[in-house]
């Protein structure tokens, strides 16, 4: 079996927990793609925004999903080749239902790549994109009137798990929701996925789900650990993450990314420990 693509979440995979790609886990990469002629694919749940430097660093010409495949774009062209954004009645609702159990809460949105919320400080908010601050801050009446790419609804974790459970109740039959962070609770369209997306992009790219490695950490990557031939959780990977997986790797500071890689495309063996065997 020949690996041609591989698509890879960036927190918790990629990147170590002070968000850097090491220099081990770039030049595998980059041998990989160059010798091997492997395709890499980033999948994650930031916005465009705050994938670029890493798709930069790593020399990529890939399609990007983001948003937790809500939006895939081409960094090069800016592009976007994918958007499946939250219908703004959807996203009202989400509010409405949020706000009558916690009045205070927080409301973000990221659309296609601007950033607007209801507040902003850095006590509440943990962006990836340092020193960076919201395009809007205001009422979300006056901001949350076209399609959502993602609805991010920040508070503390006991309140969001009670948000979150409401819902689900209401309108899981049309959204995706989330708690990613214990912060954080991410919203979006029920078809926007990381694994939707890579098989939309596998197959832009004329390469076949046997073809396909994946690799990811959390709950936002289980589809795509499902339906890539090799799915690679990382040795801190939720459980979630470890159920739909094949393969165990090491953590995402020990260079696990790296290892499998390696293993599966370089060495031609298997990317790590079974999970299922």
């Amino acid at each position: 079996m020949k690996i041609k693509l591989i698509a890879i979440d960036l927190d918790g995979t990629l990147l170590t927990e002070d968000k850097q790609i090491t220099q081990a886990t770039a030049e595998t990469l980059r041998e990989a793609m160059d010798v091997a002629g492997v395709r890499v694919v980033l999948a994650s749940a930031r916005p465009p925004r705050t994938v670029l430097g890493f798709y930069r660093q790593l020399r990529l010409d890939t399609p990007a999903i983001c948003c937790n495949g809500a939006l895939v774009y081409m960094p090069a062209t800016g592009q976007i080749l994918i958007h499946r954004p939250i219908p703004t009645r959807l996203a009202v609702r989400a509010v409405q239902r949020a706000r009558q159990l916690y009045p205070k809460i927080i409301i973000s949105a990221e659309i296609i790549d601007r950033w607007y919320t209801t507040r902003f400080s850095r006590a509440h908010h943990d962006s990836p994109d340092t020193g960076a601050r919201p395009d809007v801050v205001g009422p979300v009446e006056s901001w949350l009137n076209r399609p959502a790419t993602k609805l991010l609804l920040i508070d503390k974790q006991e309140r969001l798990s009670d948000v979150g459970l409401a819902l689900r109740e209401e309108l899981a039959d049309e959204l995706t929701i989330a708690q990613t962070e214990e912060n954080l609770l991410q919203v979006i369209h029920r078809l926007a996925s990381k694994g939707r997306c890579l098989r939309s992009v596998a197959a832009q790219l004329g390469i076949d789900r046997s073809e396909v490695m994946a690799a990811g950490d959390n709950a936002n990557d289980v589809g795509m650990l499902r339906w890539a031939r090799l799915g690679v959780a990382m040795g801190n990977a939720s459980p979630k993450a470890m159920e739909a997986a094949d393969y165990v790797t090491d953590t995402n500071d020990a260079d696990g990314l790296a290892a499998a890689v390696r293993r599966a495309v370089l060495d031609g063996q298997q990317p790590g420990r079974p999970l299922h065997e």
